[in-house]
C-alpha cells in the first residue's frame, strides 16, 4: 500500500475509532510519517497490513491503534460478529454470553465494550465482578448455562499483548468451523460506527460466581493425606487470590504467596516474559523455596490457567542449591497427574465427563507416556490436535493435558486447561506420597523403569516476519529429511492432509527409527515456529540413569540436527 493509501486509511480509522488514547496515539504516527519519518512509515505499514485475525484462539496482538492491533474498534466489531453468530446459529435474539477479564491494559473496557454491544443487540450479558482467573469464565459458561463465553486475556503473553478468547456454550473453546462462521459475521460490521452499543443494561455478577468455582475445585479433590507447604506465585497475574482460597476450601494449607509477584500488575515488573516455562520466570518463587523448603513450588500464569511446578530432587543438588530445586517438565506432571487421573478412573472414583467410564487424553506434541500408561491399565487415550480446544471436546474425558503446562484435571468443573484444579491434584497427589514417605520424583522414577524413559524437549524459532513462518514450513516439506541426527527417518507425515483421522492441521511429523518423535508447528498464538522432541529408552534391568543418559543423548543429537535444519 503506497504511503498516500495507508495515510486514508490510518484518517478514516481515526475517525472511527470512539478511544481518544488510540486516536492520539494513530494521529502521532501520521504526523511523523508524513513529515518524511521512515520508521513512523513501517510502523503504518504495519498496523494496516492486515485486519487481526480471528480464528480458533479468538484474537491476540499487541495493543494499539489499526486494524492490526488489539483496540477497542477491533474489539467491537469482534462482539458484534459473535453476537450475531450466535443469533443466527441459535434462531432467536435472546442470546446469553458471560464475559470474564483479567487485569491487563484495557481488559475491563473490553469487557464492558463487548457486553455493551451484547445487550444492544438483544441478548443478555453477564460479566464476571472483577478480574479473575480464566478457569473461572470457562466455569462460569455451564454453571450459568449461557450460550457463550468471552475471556479477555493475553495469558502468558508480553505485557503489551491482549486478546479476546472466545467459547461456545459447552464450555470449550471454538474450533472449526465455527471461528470461520464468527470471522465472516465479524466482516459484517465494517467499522466501529457501525455496531450498536447499549449505555447499560447489562448485568454485573457478584462474588457468590467466584465463591462458587472455588468450592467446584475443592470437592475436585480429596483430604490431605499428609501435611504439605508449598510456595506460589501468580507472576502479577489474577491467581493467586482464588488459588489460595480454593486450597482452604479443599481442605489444605494455603500456599505462601511471593509477595513481590502476589498482586496482579499489568506491567508484571519481576519478569522479561510471564511464562512460567520461560528461564527465570519463577526464580523469585525458587529463592523463596529455598529459604522455607517447602514440599513444593507452584507456580499460575498470569491468567491461572496454566500450572507449574518445581521440586526438590537430590540428584539436581548443588552446593549452592543443597535440596535441588527443579523444574517439572510440562510432560512430567501430565504423567504425574496422569498416574492420579488412571487410579480414580480403574477405581470407579471417577468418570468420564459426559457420563461414561473415562477417557485420557493429550496433545499430538505432549509425551507417549500418558497412552502408554492407558494401555498398561486398560483405559481409553485419545491423542488430538493441539490445543485444549480439542483436549477437551473428546468425549467422556476424564482427564487432559497438553506439555506447555496446560491440564484439565476437573472437567465437570471447568471443560478447559485449569491452573487452580490442576495445582490442587498436584498438592493431593505429593501429600499421598509423602505419607507413604515418597515424593513426586519417586513417582516419576517408578513411571519410567515401567515404561520407559520418555525424554521430551523442545525449542522455538521466533520471527520478526511472520511470512517467515509458512516459508519454513513449505521448505521442510518440499525437501524431507531421510536422516536427523544420523537416524533414518522411518516415517514422514505431513499432518496438513489429516493424518490419523485427525482434522488437518499445519504440522509435521518426523518419526525415526529408534523411536525418536520430531513434530514441527507453527504456533498459534505467538510469532513462532516450535519444535518439539521425544525420546523413548527401555530401562535394562534397574539401570534408570543409564536410561535416561541415553535418551538425553539422542535427545541432544535430534535438537541439533533439526536446530540445522530450522535454522532462517
Amino acid at each position: 500500500m503506497s504511503l498516500e493509501n495507508l495515510l486514508a486509511s490510518a484518517r478514516s480509522w481515526i475517525a472511527d475509532d470512539p478511544d481518544a488514547t488510540t486516536r492520539a496515539e494513530l494521529e502521532a504516527v501520521v504526523a511523523r510519517a508524513e513529515g518524511g519519518d521512515d520508521v513512523a512509515a513501517a510502523d503504518l505499514a504495519d498496523r494496516f497490513a492486515a485486519f487481526l485475525e480471528f480464528g480458533t484462539a479468538g484474537l491476540r496482538g499487541a495493543l494499539g491503534a489499526g486494524p492490526n492491533r488489539m483496540n477497542r474498534v477491533v474489539v467491537l466489531r469482534a462482539a458484534a460478529g459473535l453476537t450475531r453468530y450466535l443469533q443466527d446459529s441459535l434462531a432467536r435474539r435472546d442470546v446469553t454470553v458471560v464475559i470474564g477479564f483479567d487485569a491487563r491494559h484495557n481488559s475491563d473496557v473490553f469487557a464492558a465494550d463487548t457486553a455493551a454491544v451484547v445487550t444492544a443487540a438483544g441478548g443478555r450479558a453477564l460479566v464476571l465482578p472483577r478480574p479473575l482467573p480464566t478457569p473461572v469464565l470457562a466455569f462460569a459458561i455451564r454453571h450459568l448455562g449461557a450460550d457463550a463465553g468471552v475471556m479477555v486475556t493475553a495469558s502468558h503473553n508480553p505485557p503489551q499483548d491482549n486478546g479476546y478468547k472466545v467459547y461456545l456454550g459447552d464450555g470449550s473453546q471454538i474450533v472449526p468451523p465455527s471461528d470461520v462462521e464468527i470471522a465472516a459475521a465479524i466482516d459484517t460490521f465494517p467499522t466501529a460506527a457501525s455496531v450498536a452499543r447499549a449505555e447499560d443494561g447489562w448485568e454485573t455478577l457478584t462474588d457468590e460466581l467466584a465463591a462458587d468455582y472455588v468450592a467446584a475445585c475443592g470437592a475436585s479433590v480429596g483430604a490431605p493425606a499428609a501435611e504439605l507447604s508449598i510456595v506460589h506465585t501468580a507472576l502479577h497475574g489474577v491467581g493467586s487470590a482464588t488459588l489460595l482460597e480454593a486450597f482452604e476450601a479443599a481442605g489444605y494449607a494455603r500456599p505462601r504467596p511471593v509477595a513481590s509477584q502476589e498482586q496482579p500488575d499489568p506491567e508484571f515488573p519481576t519478569v522479561a516474559f510471564p511464562n512460567p516455562e520461560e528461564p527465570g520466570a519463577i526464580d523469585a518463587a525458587l529463592e523463596l523455596a529455598r529459604e522455607t523448603s517447602p514440599d513444593l513450588v507452584i507456580a499460575s500464569d498470569p491468567d491461572a490457567d496454566r500450572c507449574a511446578v518445581a521440586v526438590p530432587d537430590p540428584k539436581a543438588a548443588t552446593d549452592a542449591d543443597p535440596q535441588g530445586w527443579r523444574m517439572v517438565r510440562g510432560d512430567e506432571v501430565g504423567a504425574l497427574l496422569g498416574h492420579r487421573a488412571l487410579g480414580l478412573i480403574t477405581t470407579g472414583a471417577a468418570t468420564g465427563a459426559d457420563g461414561g467410564p473415562g477417557v485420557v487424553a493429550n496433545s499430538i506434541v505432549s509425551s507417549r507416556l500418558l497412552g502408554a500408561m492407558a494401555r498398561a491399565a486398560g483405559v481409553p487415550h485419545e491423542e488430538t490436535l493441539t490445543g485444549f480446544k480439542w483436549i477437551a471436546r473428546v468425549r467422556d474425558i476424564a482427564y487432559g493435558y497438553e506439555e506447555a503446562l496446560g491440564y484439565c484435571t476437573a472437567p465437570a468443573v471447568a471443560r478447559d486447561k485449569d491452573g487452580i484444579s490442576a495445582a490442587l491434584a498436584v498438592a493431593e497427589l505429593a501429600a499421598g506420597l509423602k505419607a507413604d514417605g515418597r515424593t513426586l520424583v519417586d513417582l516419576l522414577d517408578d513411571l519410567a523403569r515401567e515404561h520407559g524413559v520418555h525424554a521430551s524437549d523442545s525449542f522455538s524459532i521466533r520471527v520478526s516476519d511472520l511470512a517467515l513462518m509458512p516459508a519454513l514450513m513449505g521448505r521442510l516439506r518440499e525437501q524431507p529429511a531421510t536422516q536427523i541426527g544420523n537416524v533414518v527417518v522411518a516415517a514422514f507425515h505431513d499432518l496438513a492432509k489429516g493424518e490419523g483421522g485427525l482434522p488437518p492441521t499445519d504440522g509435521l511429523r518426523y518419526l525415526l527409527a529408534d523411536g525418536t518423535r520430531v513434530i514441527v508447528r507453527p504456533s498459534g498464538t505467538e510469532p513462532k515456529v516450535k519444535v518439539y522432541l521425544e525420546a523413548i529408552v527401555h530401562v535394562d534391568g534397574d539401570d534408570l540413569a543409564g536410561a535416561r543418559t541415553q535418551a538425553a543423548e539422542r535427545l541432544a543429537a535430534t535438537r541439533a540436527a533439526m536446530e540445522a535444519l530450522t535454522a532462517l
